[in-house]
């Protein structure tokens, strides 16, 4: 699919070592350094830029000077063209979530590679191992509010009927359902969220679906252009590849929620819903069969 926010395989192979492109591998460090990567390519995960006083992890550090600094050291700069590539089924959408973050941050030149690792490996391209050290960059972030949104705000427009606005669950259907979750204090989903899995919009070689195939997905969920469209997960990262979907298909209003279910499980005061009986179907469950 050709599109101005991906990069296709055999166009970056042609463009590998131009001065001011910058390749990001947001896989793990060990996939990265010992599995390969592609030849100059620059390691970083969302991890690296959390907020590390908050226990919800999705949310960026608040000390913009330390994700500049961040960022700088990948060889990044605000003139640079910036391409984001992982293994799409061995993650959670994580180089969504880094488009999402230097979008925010106002970086105006970023693209995501189609396939990823996944078919650029497949087609027997080059690769390299070990570290890359990119000459260092000058990133100034100048963030942009329209494409997020904290908790306080997202409660404020589930207490009001909201048919301008679609909260969408990026999560596993079970999930959302209400699948207890270690480490999540309560299970469910956000009261009128409509489930889209991040990852029903890839093609089994890894590329991303055609644009009209993906709209007819989302109007088939009710999901419809002109809403303000309101994206969230568990930590912020399978929603921020909901986010870049929706950017794809050429959604305008579209904001991403850091905090996710980290956070909104953890306020009482966050309203929650669960569906325990559709649980029980998708997990198979026989009521009937069950000890009383």
């Amino acid at each position: 699919m050709n599109h101005p926010l991906l990069i296709d395989t055999e166009t970056l192979q042609g463009r590998l070592g131009e001065p001011d492109l910058v390749v990001i591998d947001v896989r793990g460090r060990a996939a990265y350094e010992f599995g390969g990567h592609i030849p100059g390519a620059v390691h970083s995960t969302w991890h690296e830029y959390s907020d590390p006083n908050a226990v919800p992890k999705g949310l960026l550090n608040p000390d913009l000077s330390q994700i500049e600094r961040q960022l700088s050291a990948l060889g990044i700069s605000n003139e640079s063209e910036v391409v984001i590539y992982s293994n799409p089924f061995d993650n959670w959408g994580d180089e969504g979530r880094m488009f999402w973050m230097l979008e925010h941050l106002g970086h105006k030149n970023i693209r995501v590679l189609n396939g990823g690792w996944v078919k650029w490996t497949a087609e027997k391209r080059p690769f390299e191992h070990g570290p890359a050290s990119p000459p260092a960059g000058m990133f100034k972030a100048r963030p942009v509010q329209t494409g997020v949104i904290t908790k306080d705000e997202l409660k404020l427009i589930v207490r009001t009927t909201h048919e301008q606005t679609a909260i969408l669950d990026a999560r596993s259907l079970e999930e959302y359902l209400g699948k207890e979750i270690s480490g999540i204090p309560r299970p469910g989903h956000i009261p009128s969220a409509i489930h889209a899995a991040w990852n029903i919009f890839l093609n089994k070689d890894a590329t991303i679906k055609d644009v009209d195939v993906i709209r007819e997905m989302l109007e088939d969920r009710g999901i419809r252009a002109d809403q303000e469209l309101i994206c969230y997960c568990t930590g912020g990262v399978r929603s921020a590849w909901l986010y870049f979907v929706l950017k794809l298909v050429g959604y305008q209003k579209i904001r991403n929620y850091p905090g996710s279910w980290w956070e909104w499980s953890r306020d009482f005061a966050c309203p929650v819903e669960k569906d325990f009986h559709g649980l029980q179907k998708v997990l198979g469950f026989n009521q009937a069969a069950r000890p009383s």
